[in-house]
């Protein structure tokens, strides 16, 4: 039993310790993706209205409940980039708003379009 419980240990401290050698690349790639994502959530078709309103998701859950089986309709890049972003909110250093200058103002424009 001890030994197991030692295994378990070595094996969330290896895990959390791979997490953080990752993180650098999750966040460039979940900013990045933000930044390609947030134009496209500004415009007004039907994946812009998905893509409003998963960032609003992030940004506010309870507020702005989003299905994620409808990012099953979006665009593979589009998809991808979604996920990228989820993954940099995984475990967030800032809110989602905050990775993007003027983030606030852009988020309440989100709002007023998909809310």
């Amino acid at each position: 039993m001890q030994q197991a419980q030692s295994t378990d240990r070595n094996v969330l401290f290896d895990a959390l310790v791979q997490y953080q050698d990752e993180q650098p690349a999750i966040r460039e790639a979940g900013v990045q993706a933000l930044a390609r994502l947030v134009p496209v959530a500004l415009r007004d078709t039907g994946q812009s209205r998905l893509v409003g309103r998963f960032l609003l998701g992030l940004y506010n859950g309870q507020d702005f409940p989003f299905n994620l089986t409808h990012l099953r309709s979006l665009d593979a890049g589009l998809f991808d980039d979604c996920i990228a972003v989820l993954r940099l909110d995984n475990v967030p250093e800032l809110e989602v708003h905050e990775y993007l200058p003027k983030g606030q103002m852009i988020f309440n424009q989100l709002r007023e379009y998909w809310a």
